[in-house]
């Protein structure tokens, strides 16, 4: 991607898609799944010094559709999106702040201190949104992106996680298992 792509400040779904394909950076940096996996169809703002601590945030937002793929099997008559999916997504935010901010290496969830469902996400729902606010970002010889997360649903706090770990990672380091 060109430098003004690397460095805007929102991201529609081509972007994302071409991050998950190619790398935010191209071969060697940090890349987002793809769909069905990517858990987000934008980034609406990030900020390298913004946010609750001033070091960071991330804001993206997912149309949620009744025919999205997880809605089918979980649960068939009781359609719910998985939690698991939700925490995956603020994970690849954390990663993504990370290679956005200039560090190499591919991404790996580490982590989380607490997390918290207090609502679901049904067919009902229209709009998720996710807020990420960064609480440090080590950038040194380990690259360790850390951060406070919320899941909203229809402007509805449903989901939080606090201390987010994602570290990128050399190819060798993960041949290595450093990891």
């Amino acid at each position: 991607m060109s430098e003004t792509t690397e460095r805007a400040h929102s991201f529609g779904k081509d972007a994302l898609i071409e991050c998950g394909l190619h790398g935010l950076r191209g071969p060697g940096s940090a890349q987002l799944p793809v769909p069905p996996m990517l858990m987000f169809d934008r980034i609406t703002s990030i900020t390298e010094d913004g946010g609750k601590y001033g070091k960071g945030q991330v804001t993206a937002e997912l149309d949620v559709t009744p025919d999205l793929w997880f809605f089918e099997c979980h649960f068939p008559g009781d359609p719910v999106m998985p939690g698991c999916l939700g925490l995956d997504a603020m994970w690849q935010l954390v990663g993504f702040f990370m290679t956005w901010g200039g560090s190499p290496g591919a991404g790996r969830a580490l982590g989380a201190g607490q997390v918290k469902f207090t609502g679901q996400v049904t067919p009902a729902v229209k709009c998720v949104r996710y807020e990420i606010n960064i609480r440090r970002a080590m950038r040194g010889r380990l690259v360790l992106g850390i951060g406070d997360g919320t899941m909203f649903a229809d402007d509805r706090p449903i989901y939080e996680a606090t201390d987010l770990r994602v570290g990128l990672f050399s190819q060798e380091q993960l041949n290595a298992g450093a990891m």
